[in-house]
């Protein structure tokens, strides 16, 4: 495919990276020539030195031939804009990054399919979304809901720190350390898959005699049903409800997912140390969500306003390490639940071993949106896990696909590939090898690596 964005700012460089690796046609435009030089050294795709909204400069891009155009520059009119001029000039599909909520409503998106961007992202509201479904348990890493939350993905890390006289108790807490996916299977009934393990930087697609072990960050798919039996099994009884919420920062983040939180939290806060934004935060936040001035890092601050009563701690400020290290510093304090916005991929595996909690990377989740763009199958859903190294698709099987001739175990499925749940006629349920899908199933896969654009052939 030939693809055009525009804006070699984090979102688009990061865009450019995932697609080049994927064999696409990618042409990256930008205003900025040392922006475009140092994309242009480290990736194979073609620069062009232009404005985006440059009708010369879409037409040297090849505009005419783009079968996607994506405008994620820092400035929502200017995306808008080179959106609409691509689309007059022949680009088959465009999308547009926007920093409005009300563009995002429902009911205004209708304006925008007519202006001819068939699609708008907004990251920071994508981001709360998943901060908000993070933040509703304290034992869960991440974790993604589909079938209208019947049908749940998530990740859970297999904790075993205690000291060696603990242990025969610890081990009777936390029934899947130490046993086999088969072991666990025939013991505790086919009420959940494990999809995926991630251990030691590598995420792996296990087998009936793969062990769990300790630090595993494991993957289940589960119905809404059987949360509850995953939790115990995992040892993780103990850990609190999520009722009171603390936000470092008070950026553009930080605003969307106090929406968010108010509607799931009993109480939300927010510290932002500069008073200037602190006075504009009062008229932009949800109305339940109380604003402090002072440093995230003010111990004295945070016992104050509650920091022992607080059961998740959300760091969202603009500085990586200050997130990270707040995040440390809340795991210590016993907050059991902590959420860190990590922007630099290359901080991932870091704040996996420092277990931190959940990592939110904005550029992923917009990546991910974008993505499903170019999937020839019928995707209802996509995720790109930041940590895990894997996308998780929810694929809609249409009429003549591949998939409805044979059982799943039958299909000479890619490597990497492990099919999850499904929902048919509305009601979830869980996979197994000899389920053959039908028209019209709704069923989520786990794909590690380039295993997904593989799995495409078979449901399109």
């Amino acid at each position: 495919m030939k693809i055009i964005i525009a804006g070699a700012g984090a979102v688009g460089t990061h865009l450019a990276r995932l697609l080049s690796k994927d064999d696409q046609d990618v042409i990256l435009i930008d205003a900025d020539e040392n922006k475009l030089f140092h994309v242009g050294n480290e990736l194979d795709i073609k620069t062009l030195v232009q404005r985006p909204t440059s009708i010369s400069g879409l037409k040297d891009a090849g505009i005419n031939k783009a079968d996607l155009f994506i405008a994620v520059t820092p400035h929502e009119s200017e995306n808008l804009a080179c959106a609409v001029l691509a689309k007059q000039l022949g680009a088959k599909q465009t999308v547009a990054r926007v920093d409005n909520y009300e563009y995002m409503k429902p009911e205004n998106m209708a304006i925008f399919k007519a202006m001819g961007i068939e699609s708008l992202i907004y990251p920071e509201l994508l981001a709360a979304y998943d901060i908000a479904a993070s933040s509703r348990y304290s034992w869960i890493r991440q974790i993604w809901d589909f079938n209208k939350g019947e049908l749940l993905l998530l990740s859970v890390m297999m904790h075993d720190d205690t000291p060696a006289f603990e242990k025969e108790i610890r081990n009777k807490n936390n029934m899947l350390v130490g046993h086999t996916l088969k072991e666990i299977s025939m013991t505790h009934g086919h009420t959940f898959h494990v999809v995926a393990i991630r251990r030691n930087g590598e995420t792996i697609s296990p087998h009936g005699d793969e062990k769990i072990l300790p630090r595993d960050l494991v993957f289940f798919m589960t119905t809404k049903d059987n949360l509850a039996n995953i939790q115990h099994l995992s040892g993780k009884d103990d850990y609190p409800n999520v009722e009171h919420s603390l936000l470092i920062g008070g950026g553009k983040l930080s605003v969307r997912a106090s929406w968010e939180l108010n509607s799931i939290h009993d109480s939300v806060k927010i510290i932002e140390p500069n008073p200037q934004r602190t006075e504009q935060l009062q008229s932009l936040v949800s109305p339940q969500t109380m604003i402090l001035q002072g440093e995230g890092y003010d111990i004295d601050l945070l016992n104050d306003e509650g920091y022992g009563n607080t059961e998740a701690l959300i760091a969202l400020t603009d500085n990586d390490q200050q997130n990270i290290l707040a995040c440390v510093a809340a795991r210590r304090r016993g907050i059991r639940k902590t959420i860190a916005q990590v922007e630099n991929l290359d901080y991932f595996d870091m704040a996996n071993d420092l277990d931190i909690g959940t990592i939110i990377n904005k550029k992923m989740i917009a990546a991910s949106h974008i993505y499903r763009m170019l999937l020839k199958s019928d995707v209802d859903n996509m995720k790109m896990l930041t940590i895990g190294k894997a996308d998780v698709a929810e694929f809609i099987v249409k009429p003549g696909s591949k998939v409805t001739k044979k059982t799943i175990m039958e299909l000479d499925l890619p490597k990497g590939v492990n099919f999850g749940g499904m929902s048919r006629d509305g009601k979830s349920m869980l996979v197994n090898g000899r389920t053959q899908l039908q028209v019209g199933d709704k069923v989520v896969v786990f794909c590690i690596e380039k295993s997904l654009r593989k799995l495409d052939k078979l449901f399109k």
